[in-house]
């Protein structure tokens, strides 16, 4: 039996080196950084070396005994983001109610002006939240809305926001109309004609996706925005698959209401999301959880969420470090390359249908491919079953599919064995 002395010096030695990891690893050596920045050329020259992208490939802990094509839901963090979530988690574990709240908790308006920067706002204009879904009821649920009144959106947008209105549909006698969308759509003019077309005059409020996560499709949010801005209709924005994804700030949408989650594109900690509300709009949305009236004007009060870890929060400023030593554009041409890479090898198949537009301007990352004959569901299963290659089936009325969505530490020949893998199941 171990003596106490023992215990103590056992347990000692291992709180030495939990300190060593948690609190002497350094955020991501300088020599990263330096490596990327020693390769030269444009984004488009930059999304084809391997190289480069070899190097970001490290800073990943992916299990490369699967292959990952479904970053869509959630993607990983790199190695140096979970070092300093874990590094604050064990922090704030000495002494909660001290270090958490009173030492990291401040800490939070860091990263908040940092997420303003990137998008283009006050700082006082960004509320940090858990995901999408949260930053999207906080709008859905917080604009004011009374019986008869209708809500207006398309038939692709996330099933957990269609709920939310159905959800308000029984409860307050509002009203949920959805229309369709083409598949692809490719004219900008005729997606803002369908909206005002199903406008009515009891149209109150429009929920738009800016990025259709079924199909990947990029929509033109600043043309609907100022459309509807102009019969006085507010306009709320689901970014959840776009921030981060590709190249754009709020001027280019200038809408009042965005949303998005920072654990997809921006790799920061799972978890965490962004609630963008325009400064004027603050005081008439309500938060999900009741805040003084104090915070009114305040756009803090959609973070009065009762306890919560600061850790996750904090360790986004080492995602937006990670996203910035890469570059918007580079990320973004990087990841048009890995799409284009797989479908270019199999879309002059005639059993294979692509369901989202091969136009950069309409899509980047996030494809949905058809292999006629198979089921979505089977076919997802078979890439499990067969090669563990990990896709998402998509059963929509207007068409299906696999979703494919790769990310930057995707490879090649990952890449490669998922399209060789589609071609036996294509013999089969």
């Amino acid at each position: 039996m171990s003596s106490r002395k023992q215990f103590i010096n056992q347990i000692s030695g291992g709180a030495l080196a939990l300190a060593s990891t948690a609190f002497l690893t350094k955020p991501l050596s300088d020599s990263f950084y330096e490596d990327l920045n020693s390769f030269s050329g444009s984004a488009l020259d930059i999304a084809k070396d391997e190289d480069f992208w070899a190097t970001v490939q490290q800073a990943f802990t992916v299990d490369r005994s699967l292959i990952n094509l479904n970053n869509g839901g959630v993607s990983p963090s790199p190695e140096f983001v979970q070092a300093a979530m874990k590094k604050h988690l064990d922090f704030s574990n000495q002494a909660p109610v001290y270090n958490m709240w009173r030492i990291l908790e401040p800490r939070r308006e860091g990263v908040r002006q940092r997420i303003a920067r990137m998008f283009g706002v006050d700082t006082e204009e960004i509320a940090l939240t858990r995901n999408a879904s949260e930053s999207l009821q906080i709008c859905q649920l917080g604009i004011d809305l009374k019986k008869g009144d209708e809500v207006l959106t398309t038939d692709q947008d996330y099933p957990r926001m269609i709920t939310t209105f159905q959800q308000r549909e029984r409860r307050e006698g509002i009203k949920l109309n959805q229309f369709s969308i083409p598949v692809p759509a490719e004219n900008d003019d005729e997606i803002v004609s369908l909206f005002e077309q199903n406008i009515t005059p009891k149209t109150k409020l429009i929920l738009m996706s800016h990025i259709v996560n079924i199909s990947g499709q990029i929509l033109p949010v600043k043309k609907v925005v100022q459309m509807a801005r102009k019969k006085g209709i507010p306009v709320i924005v689901d970014g959840a698959h776009a921030f981060a994804h590709f190249s754009f700030n709020q001027e280019d949408l200038d809408c009042d209401y965005y949303t998005t989650s920072l654990h997809k594109w921006l790799f920061a900690p799972h978890g965490t999301g962004m609630l963008y509300v325009k400064k004027d709009k603050i005081k008439d949305l309500w938060p999900m959880m009741a805040a003084p009236e104090t915070m009114d004007e305040n756009i803090r009060k959609f973070e009065e969420i009762g306890t919560h870890p600061a850790a996750n929060f904090l360790a986004i400023g080492e995602a937006l470090t990670f996203h910035e030593g890469i570059g918007s554009d580079r990320k973004e041409a990087r990841l048009k390359y890995l799409n284009d890479y797989w479908i270019d090898q199999l879309i002059d198949n005639d059993r294979v249908v692509l369901h989202t537009s091969r136009n950069p301007k309409y899509a980047c990352a996030i494809a949905t491919v058809e292999l006629k004959g198979i089921a979505p569901n089977d076919l997802n299963a078979a890439l499990w079953r067969d090669y563990r290659i990990i896709t998402t089936p998509i059963n929509h009325h207007q068409f299906k599919g696999i979703r494919v969505t790769p990310n930057v530490y995707t490879t090649l020949e990952e890449l490669d064995r998922f399209v060789d893998a589609l071609k036996d199941q294509l013999k089969s």
